[in-house]
């Protein structure tokens, strides 16, 4: 509608580096639109605002509008802004889960800064926005995230999918309690502070650096350290929640599990085999073997879009491919396996390193047994945490 305001973007000052984000399309947008967004973000227009990128003309203004959320939308999980960062898992590069980001950390004896309170709720409105008018958002949050903008609880495993190694320490030392075992050396180091999942410590108590752990308090250290983790990301998030509250209401929410809540703001998210064929190499066959060809048509048309992610979380550890040929840091392989009887491969199961990207596949004998195969063990393996 004519009432809607100009967004204007700067794509050349968004190019531009900086180290708080306020370059980034997403600060430009929340700049100009985070004080009337609770209103704006609730009307049922296709377009909600013009956008307006200097130095660029269109006489589309649909197209520069869903550019403009697009752009938003991926400084958010970006390393542009201060808001979300990597998960362990990511900076680690192991096992599952490595794609995702997590709420930037901040001390929990401190307040979180006013003008990073409101970026949170902003990023909230927007998908309230994703919701409401089906103007879907690139985001990729762990499963945390979305239990807790629907107030369920978070559990250890929430946590554990991306932080491998979240209660390790804890784990550990219960288990040598239980069987009454020596303690082991290392618990003469460990003091009443955490390693935060943005790689800082925090101390669990006041001066907790000097205190020791020991037998006496460790069931003390243990209540803390879980709480600590439990707590982390609950204020950011509870931020998020409040932005999205604002546009659409608490009833409707109450009605979502976790995977609408994710479907209903990002969409059902798309495989693009056809750029996933274009960045892979083989070894032991060519890309027009009949076999091969089997194998890219169970992917694009026998798979449907939940298997297609379940795949690429086998070979991969992530269930997003980059949007671009440039974006693949390393490609595809596929590594076919022909050195036994035709019915013995026919019994076997493929693998996958996801260390890097790569199928070992054996010859099949059909395309339904090879459907079958590849099936069962992305649908049964792709949770666990190792390449194999």
């Amino acid at each position: 509608s004519s009432s809607n305001p100009t967004v204007i973007f700067d794509v050349l000052k968004a190019s531009i580096p900086d180290s708080d984000g306020q370059n980034s399309l997403f600060y430009q947008g929340y700049e100009q639109l985070h004080e009337n967004a609770h209103l704006l973000c609730r009307t049922r227009d296709q377009r909600l605002w013009r956008a307006n990128y200097i130095g660029m003309h269109s006489a589309d203004q649909v197209g520069p509008y869903r550019d403009s959320i697009t752009g938003m939308s991926s400084d958010i999980c970006s390393t542009r802004l201060p808001l979300f960062i990597l998960c362990p898992k990511g900076r680690m590069n192991i096992g599952l889960n490595r794609d995702q980001w997590i709420p930037n950390v901040f001390p929990l004896n401190q307040s979180i800064p006013i003008e990073i309170v409101k970026q949170y709720r902003f990023i909230g409105q927007l998908m309230g926005m994703a919701i409401r008018n089906k103007n879907y958002l690139d985001l990729n949050f762990p499963a945390l995230l979305w239990k807790q903008l629907l107030g369920e609880e978070i559990t250890v495993k929430d946590i554990e999918v991306i932080d491998i190694q979240s209660f390790a320490i804890i784990k550990k030392i219960e288990s040598i309690i239980a069987e009454n075992q020596p303690l082991f050396d290392d618990m003469n180091d460990l003091r009443f502070e955490i390693m935060s999942s943005a790689e800082y410590m925090y101390e669990l108590m006041p001066d907790g650096k000097a205190i020791r752990v020991t037998l006496n308090n460790f069931k003390e250290y243990c209540i803390r350290y879980r709480e600590y983790h439990f707590n982390e990301f609950r204020r950011q998030i509870e931020y998020n929640r409040q932005g999205i509250c604002s546009i659409v209401p608490n009833s409707f929410m109450a009605f979502l599990t976790v995977n609408e809540l994710e479907d209903a703001v990002c969409g059902k998210g798309h495989i693009d085999i056809e750029l996933l064929k274009r960045n892979t190499q083989y070894s032991n066959c060519k890309n027009d073997t009949p076999f091969i060809q089997q194998f890219w048509k169970i992917l694009s048309e026998m798979f449907n879009e939940e298997q297609k992610k379940l795949f690429l979380k086998f070979v991969w550890g992530r269930n997003t491919l980059p949007s671009f040929d440039e974006e693949f840091t390393q490609k595809f392989s596929i590594n076919v396996l022909t050195n036994r009887a035709s019915c013995e491969l026919d019994r076997t199961f493929p693998k996958s390193r996801t260390c890097s990207f790569a199928l070992h596949l054996p010859v099949y004998s059909s395309i339904e047994i090879m459907h079958e195969r590849l099936n069962y063990p992305i649908t049964h393996c792709s949770n666990v945490d190792a390449d194999g």
